[in-house]
This record gives C-alpha cells, structure tokens and sequence, in this order.
C-alpha cells in the first residue's frame, strides 16, 4: 500500500491490447493462491484425489496430453498415476482468491486513479490507463468500482494532456469502459465531454481521429447522446467528409458511416447531413418517414442548395413521391411538396426526369383550377415557377397530355387560359407564366402552335404592354418572348410598336444604358432585328428617334473593346448590327437615312464587320448592308460635268469628241466615294467579300456573293466590273459557289453572276473548256425556276453550249 508497483503480472494475451502488469499486493500472494503448472494466481482452482490443487483449465490441459499420448494419468507434482480424473471444485479457496484479488484490485484501481493527473509523469499515466483496460474488460466487479470512484471524468481529462501517446490512450480506455455500458455513456454526456472528442476528428490522418471516431461511433449508440453529438457544430460536417474521403483508413471510414446511421434517429442530424451533401437519410424519411416527418423534411428539401447532378438524383428517388403528394387535398402538404419540386426542377437532366414521373397534369390543374379548392396566390406563383422550369428543359410538349380532350402544353385553350393568368395577377406570376411561353417558343416544334393561340386571343397588345413593365424580370420574360415571337409575327409586333404609347422607345431606351451587356439588352436588340427590315414605317420612327445614332454609337464601343467580358457581347453585337443594317434598306424612299450612313460612314463599318471572324451573322449582315449600299451608289456617284459643245462641233461632228477626264470611277464612271457615295471599289471591299465565298456558312457566302453582284449590276460598267473581281481573283471563287451547289438561293445568285461574268468574250473562251462548269450551267438550265434557266441559258451561250440564233433569224421586230 505504499504506493509502488511490484512484483509481475500477465494478462495471458498476446494482442497488442495485452500488457504486463505490476501489481500492488495489499497483502502477500500464498503459495495456495498459485497453480504450480500455470505459476499464477488461481481463477478456478480444482482438486485432484491426492489433494494436490490446479487450476482447472490447466490440469485438464495436462490430462489431455496424458490420454493422447496413450501415457496414464498422473499427478504433475508428484509423477504418481491417479485413479480418477475427477476435478473436485475448490470452492472455499477460490472465495478466499476472489476476495484477496478485489482487495488488491481495488487498490490497484485507487493507485490508477490518483496517477490519471496531468501532472503525473507520462509513463505512470500510460501505466494507469493500460491497466484500467485491463481491468475493466476482466472483471465486472471493477465496472462498479470505476462508476463508484469517478473513474471517467479522470480518464476525460487526459484528453487534454501535451502528450499525444496519452490522449490517444484516453480516448482508447473511454472507447472500452462505455462499450456496452449505458451508466459510462451518460457520464461521457455530461458536460463538453462529446464536444471535446469531436475537436480530434479535425486531426488529420492521424491515431486520435481514428481513436476519435471509434469514440464517437460507440456513444452514438445510446439515443441521448445521438442528439449531443449532433448538436456540437462541426460534427456532422466532418463525419460526412470522412466517409468520402479516398485517402482514410478504411475502418475509420466505416465507423464514420456507422456513426451517421446512428445519428439518423433525430430529424435535426438528418437535415444538417442533408446540408452537408449525405442527402439519402433525408430522402429515405421522405419515402418512409411518418406523415410529419415526411412534409417538414420535403419542405426543407426546397431550401437546399443542390448542384444540378444531384437534383438528378434527387428526382428519381423521391420525384414520385412528391408529385404524389402535391396531389393531395392537404394545403400544407401540397406546399411542402411544391417547395421541393420546385428546387429539383430547376436543372434540365432533373426536370426530364419530373416531366416522365407525371409532374405536368397536376402542375396545370394546379394553375388553373379555381374555387374552393384553389391554391393560395402564393403557391400558384410556386406552380408557375416549377413549370416555367419544366419548359425550359427543352422536351417535346406537344406529345405530353396535361388536360382532358388530350390537351397539350400548346394546346389553344392552354395557351388561351396561360394568357388570361398573365393579364389578371400579378408580376411575380406573369413573369413565369412569360417565361413559360419562351420556352414553348423556343422550340420549332412548338412555336407555331403559340403563336396561332396568341393570334386567336388577340393577347399581342398586352404582351407588347409589358415592354413597360417596371419590373426588371417582367420586361426581360416579355421582351425574350416578343423576340421568339417575332420571326412568325413580325409585321404584327411591328404595327403595335410603332404606335404612340411608347414601346419601341422603351427597348431603344434599354439598349442605350450603358451599364455593360445585359440579358434584356441583348434581347431587346434581338427582338427589334427580327422585326421586317423592309418596314419603311418602322425604320422611320427609328430615325426620327435617333435610334440608328444611339445603335452605332453601341457597335463602335464594342469595337474599340470598351465593353468586354459580357457573356451577352455576341448576341448583343449581332443584334445592334442587323437593327443598323435596317437602315440600308429605305435609302431609295429616305433622304435622311443616306444622310445618317453618309454622317457615320456606315459603309466602312460594315467593311470592316465582314472580318468579324467567328461572328457568321455579323459578316453576313454586314454583306448585305453593303449591297443595299452599293446598288443605291449608281444614283449617288456625280456625274462629270461636261461642257458645251464649242461652234465649230456644232457645224462639224467629227469636232465633237469629249475631253478624257482623269479620277472617274471605272464602274460608276462619275465621282465616287466610299463615305458619300458607297462605293465598294473606292472601299476596297471588294477583296473582303471575295474572302467569304469561301465561307462554311452558306448564308455568309450567299450575302458576300450578292454584294459582289452589284459590281455587275444593270447601271454600271459590267465589263469593268468583271476586271475588278479578275483584280481581287474572284471569278474562281464565284465559279466554286456555282459548281458547289448548296442552296437553291445560292445556286441562283451564282448563276446570275457567272452569266454577267462570261459577257466577258475572254473569260468565256476560258470558261468554255470547263466541263464542271458546263455542267453546273446545264443542271441549273434543266432543274431550276423559270428566270434562272432563262440566266442559265444565256450563259451557255456565251461559251458556245447553245448556239445562238439571234443573228441567223431577221428581227421581227
């Protein structure tokens, strides 16, 4: 009892938890109290018909090996044979051990005690913890002893020892005295003890995280401290983590999986595991959870983040389930449920797998149903949301029945009834319901069948109406709508903006603001370039606006690269320069739109937008701003002021040969520029546009080709203009278009220039030798409409294919 340890002790294990334990005697070991074949104290003691005394397990070991060894039974001490093999139980002296062992244990147990301080050397606190594992996994005895001496909050506090062997040791002995012990369990709750354990588990890779969680996986065990340990900030989190890790030691990777199921029992874990990215347990309470449970989980379900792989995931598992609900008669239950189909709805992969659960009937009804049974304006707006999302994922509607009579999504009563919900409540509802008509919109498939619908209701007053709208998100739904629109009903959205009530202002006032690019800005543009460009009434509202100013003024701010980074630049972009082109095409009936390309030089900013590489609408918008220009050249190229004839002219012919003078233009034969007159040649934008012919866009080259045609144009000199495109050698690249054949237009276009080219009787001869282009000639002459066979006829003509009968015949004339 004077506080050493002595003598020595073996536990009888191998395994790295075995240890060689000192032992403090409080009173000596009797000879009696030892096995003289085990040399140690005894648990069971037996005794033979000699009255020699073993411990059981030994003297039948002995026993054993005397049978199979075919020898005779014998007592071990003495070597004399024994009649009988019978054990008699030595039941006084094994009462006798039992006690004197508990006195020393106890006393043992005391000294572990007082050693378990932080300022006790290291070895004696190793010492101490190892022993009470021992101890405590040997005898039940000691179990009491530990709750009745405050055993555990002595081992606690180890853990806050310097010595990284000691905390790791704690947290080994707390892992054996709560095992299977529920008093030790709710001690460990007591206090910050379980947040003290969770601060290991941010250890990386090292023992006491393993130790840590193996800790932690036992106390989740009991249903108290399931609570506790999820309450402590951090945990869950780093659990989670855990269990994804790739670089864990794989059993701390399963504790750490079996320690959140644990933790499921209490909705507060299941939601922060949700948060944490371990959706299952959420999911699987809303498959199997009770009715609460279900709802209040299902609407926390619509408040998390999700990435759009999980929002998959998420709607096959529980979509079902939720659309099911949504169809309840129960106002909460059917507001949980929406609350979460609107958040996985919201990812395209996600809302496909909705759409073939059977979300659309019921999102319909849901809209449109009114009457006792309705759904609240604010859940409606939900419904709205959660379709507007639907539609956008780009599936077939036309083929999915939301109504009786196999109604469809662009059905004219859908439509019909989609229109009158967005004229009667409110933005946040008519902004989604917009939404929803873009996305219709968006797909050929469906357009048609919106537009007939829009036309029948009469609805396009109102949509234009919302240009105006005040709310940013409104106007942009409606604008993006008008802009679909547009292609099919441009001369109607036409005629609405360009009445007094000040909608066209609006959008030119949304593309001036200079606040970067915006999505409504590029839409905004987008729907006044889809409108008809020949609309001379449009164009001139624009003018009188300054529209055309501002646009210009836009496109060169782009150019200089004042306006970068936009994700919107491009279509932006090509919207501003198909709204500038328009003007190009009123400059026969308007006097200030030649004014406004003259003041801005237009001409050499569509020039330059031709080498807009990687901008195919751009270039090709900007080659037919350049014919427009070009054709109208020929009426604004001055004319050479030619004087009189003098006197002697007048009386003798022969002397009325004009002066030569010298700065003409060889295809305008007057005075022309590219700033005032348009000029292509003056521009030199002939070479520019010989360059996109060999475009892999045939709407570019049949753009480029058409602005060269105007070189050839009835009105200037086609022989010159055949030497200027031989200059820019581009009678090759015109004759690959022909012989190339993509489009019927452009099959067209390049017949009519090839037969203006082999006017040329040099170029003819050439040509002539050509088979492929003979061909092409012939195939156009026998397959295409009636003007291009009467081009392609006289091509063939020129290189002697057809002969010619004009000069056999007299002229009947």
């Amino acid at each position: 009892m004077a506080g050493s340890w002595d003598g020595g002790y073996d536990s009888g294990s191998q395994s790295d938890e075995s240890y060689n334990f000192e032992r403090l005697h409080v009173e000596p070991i009797y000879d009696a109290f030892v096995c003289p074949l085990t040399k140690q104290v005894m648990h069971d003691p037996v005794t033979l018909e000699n009255g020699q005394t073993f411990e059981r397990e030994a003297i039948e070991k002995w026993f054993k090996e005397c049978k199979e060894s075919g020898r005779k039974l014998v007592c071990p001490l003495t070597q004399k044979e024994v009649k009988s093999a019978y054990l008699n139980p030595s039941i006084a002296l094994r009462n006798t051990i039992e006690e004197w062992s508990a006195r020393n244990e106890a006393a043992q147990l005391d000294l572990a005690r007082r050693s378990l301080n932080l300022g006790s050397p290291e070895s004696d606190v190793m010492r101490a913890l190892k022993y009470i594992q021992y101890s405590y996994r040997t005898s039940r005895s000691n179990k009491h002893i530990l709750h009745n001496t405050e055993m555990v909050p002595k081992i606690v506090d180890m853990l806050k020892s310097s010595s990284r062997k000691v905390r790791c040791k704690a947290l080994e002995t707390l892992r054996i005295v709560v095992e299977e012990d529920s008093d030790n369990k709710e001690i460990m709750g007591q206090g910050d003890t379980v947040r003290t354990i969770v601060k290991f588990l941010s250890h990386e890779l090292s023992k006491e995280r393993e130790e840590a969680v193996s800790l932690l996986y036992e106390l989740s065990k009991s249903e108290a401290l399931c609570e506790k340990i999820g309450s402590v900030n951090g945990a869950i989190l780093i659990l989670v983590g855990m269990t994804s890790s790739k670089s864990e030691n794989i059993l701390t990777v399963e504790k750490a999986d079996k320690t959140l199921e644990n933790l499921e029992k209490f909705e507060n874990n299941v939601r922060q595991m949700a948060e944490n990215g371990r959706l299952q347990p959420l999911l699987t309470q809303i498959l199997e959870g009770p009715t609460e449970t279900k709802l209040s989980l299902a609407s926390f379900l619509g408040e998390l983040a999700l990435n759009n792989d999980v929002k998959v995931i998420v709607a096959r598992t529980v979509g079902s389930s939720l659309i099911n609900i949504m169809k309840s008669g129960n106002i909460q239950a059917r507001e949980a449920a929406l609350k979460a189909l609107n958040q996985i709805s919201s990812c395209e992969a996600s809302a496909k797998v909705l759409i073939e659960a059977g979300i659309l009937p019921p999102l319909v009804k849901d809209l449109f149903t009114v009457g006792s049974n309705q759904l609240p304006m604010r859940l409606k707006e939900v419904s709205a949301t959660i379709l507007a999302s639907i539609v956008s994922s780009g599936y077939e509607f036309d083929s999915i029945t939301v109504g009786p009579d196999h109604q469809t999504l662009v059905s004219e009563d859908i439509v019909h009834n989609l229109l009158h919900l967005i004229s009667n409540t409110g933005p946040a509802i008519e902004c989604k319901l917009l939404q929803v008509l873009v996305g219709l919109t968006n797909s050929p498939t469906t357009v048609l069948n919106v537009v007939s619908a829009i036309k029948s209701s009469g609805a396009t007053i109102s949509l234009v109406q919302f240009v105006e709208a005040p709310q940013k998100d409104l106007r942009v739904a409606s604008i993006k709508l008008l802009q679909n629109l547009s292609p099919h009903m441009g001369h109607e959205l036409a005629d609405e903006l360009r009445g007094t009530v000040g909608q066209l202002g609006s959008l030119i006032k949304v593309i001036a603001e200079n606040i970067g690019i915006t999505e409504e800005q590029a839409a905004a543009v987008g729907l006044l370039a889809e409108l008809p460009e020949r609309d001379v009434g449009l164009t001139r509202q624009m003018l009188d606006d300054g529209a055309f100013q501002l646009i210009f003024s836009r496109v060169v701010s782009i150019q200089k690269g004042e306006t970068r980074g936009s994700r919107f630049v491009t279509p932006f972009l090509e919207g501003l320069v198909a709204v500038l082109a328009r003007v190009t095409f009123v400059l026969a009936e308007e006097p200030s739109a030649i004014s406004l390309c003259r003041e801005n030089n237009l001409a050499a900013l569509f020039i330059e937008l031709l080498q807009s590489n990687g901008l195919d609408k751009v270039q090709m918008v900007s080659a037919t701003a350049l014919e427009n220009l070009s054709l109208e050249s020929k009426n604004l190229t001055k004319l050479p002021e030619l004087p009189p004839p003098g006197f002697c002219a007048s009386i003798f012919p022969c002397f009325s040969k004009q002066p030569a003078i010298n700065g003409l233009c060889r295809l305008h034969r007057g005075t022309c520029s590219l700033k005032e007159s348009f000029c292509l040649l003056e521009g030199q934008a002939v070479e520019k546009l010989v360059a996109l012919l060999d475009h892999t866009n045939e709407k570019v080259v049949e753009a480029a080709l058409a602005a060269l045609s105007t070189l050839l144009d009835d009105g200037v000199d086609v022989e010159q203009g055949v030497l200027v495109l031989c200059e820019a050698q581009g009678v090759k690249p015109i004759l690959d278009v022909l012989l190339e054949k993509r489009t019927e237009n452009l099959r067209r276009r390049a017949v009519w220039t090839v037969e203006r080219i082999l006017r040329t009787d040099e170029i003819a001869y050439e040509v002539s030798g050509d088979p492929n282009v003979s061909t092409a000639l012939v195939d156009a002459f026998q397959h295409t409409d009636c003007r291009t066979r009467q081009i392609a006829e006289h091509a063939l003509k020129h290189i002697d294919k057809i002969p010619n009968f004009s000069g056999i015949f007299p002229n009947m004339g």
